[in-house]
């Protein structure tokens, strides 16, 4: 059994990985801002230790790496680290006693690919506050282990998906009216002939690759990706979802400047920041060191999502069973 702080835990990943921890016997100290409960209530929360703290506010006072290490973990799970300046004040803090930190990232460490799928080995081509930021930490964290300092484990989740929260579409982005448009046989406009790769995963198949990454000690100073077995198309993933209420999709490929007049400027954006990187990431070493074997498909990820949206009045499906 191993005392496990986890930070960020009543987010997407944390709502899944916190009952699994306490069901395989750790104790659970589940650090959030609270404003939030998890997204699904479970028994297992009943045995954890709570703590509520503004790590935005304690990483700017310079609190916050000095308040985890104070609770004497053996393993830190930070889902919520964005800077290289926050990942360092947390190591800093955690180095006298060492223990075991595993680090959220994410596939957009990755740009545009020159191979694919991509692995971990590739050259980090991220562009953006979000994946720059994401890939220093990632390079701070690896240069801390190899010093002999805290030990440290990465895992680059894609697209996280799962009840209880919007998800990226089949268009890319996250309007609803995609939804509605798949579903009720409407015309979906997709830009670059639908072409452009998505690669999502379940929330809890992260939290899985999480657990997993606790007792393999041949993890420690390596990066995982955690994603789906396949990326897909925004036309194969248009497909599926319209294949759920027994249609085909009606695809209207358009040139940007159509799409975003149609979509959006906001919508339209996030499509692009998605399909210009087109990750399909490897799982391959992920299956080999951490024994990670992704339950959910990108379709059965998207259904049970969808499900959820639409029994809680957030997406419109027509009033179609599916």
């Amino acid at each position: 059994m191993s005392r496990v702080v986890v930070v960020g835990a009543t987010g997407h990943i944390g709502t899944y990985l916190v009952p699994r921890l306490v069901r395989g016997g750790h104790e659970v100290i589940a650090m959030s801002r609270g404003a939030r409960d998890p997204y699904h209530a479970s028994a297992q929360w009943g045995s954890v230790t709570r703590v509520t703290v503004d790590r935005d506010a304690e990483d700017e006072a310079g609190t916050f790496g000095d308040r985890v290490a104070a609770l004497r973990p053996d393993v830190v799970i930070d889902l919520i680290c964005f800077t290289a300046a926050s990942a360092r004040q947390l190591t800093d803090a955690l180095r006298p006693s060492r223990p075991l930190l595993i680090h959220c990232g994410t596939i957009w460490v990755h740009g545009p690919a020159l191979r694919v799928p991509v692995t971990e080995d590739e050259p980090r081509t991220a562009y953006g506050e979000y994946g720059t930021g994401k890939a220093e930490i990632e390079a701070l964290l690896h240069r801390e282990t190899l010093a002999g300092g805290v030990p440290a484990v990465v895992l680059h989740p894609g697209h996280i998906s799962g009840p209880g929260w919007p998800v990226i579409t089949p268009a890319g982005n996250l309007d609803p009216a995609v939804w509605t448009r798949l579903a009720t046989g409407r015309p979906l406009a997709l830009p670059d002939n639908g072409l452009g790769v998505l690669h999502h995963v379940h929330a809890d198949d992260v939290a899985q690759a999480f657990e997993r990454a606790m007792s393999r000690p041949a993890a420690i100073g390596a990066s995982f990706h955690v994603v789906a077995e396949q990326a897909m198309t925004l036309r194969g993933l248009a497909a599926g979802v319209a294949g759920w209420f027994g249609r085909e999709p009606v695809l209207e490929f358009t040139g940007w400047a159509e799409f975003e007049r149609g979509a959006g400027a906001e919508h339209a954006g996030a499509t692009r920041e998605h399909t210009m990187r087109s990750i399909s990431a490897s799982i391959d070493r992920a299956r080999q060191v951490l024994g990670y074997a992704p339950r959910y498909s990108t379709l059965d990820a998207l259904h049970e999502a969808l499900a959820w949206l639409v029994a809680n009045g957030r997406a419109d499906v027509g009033g179609q069973e599916f």
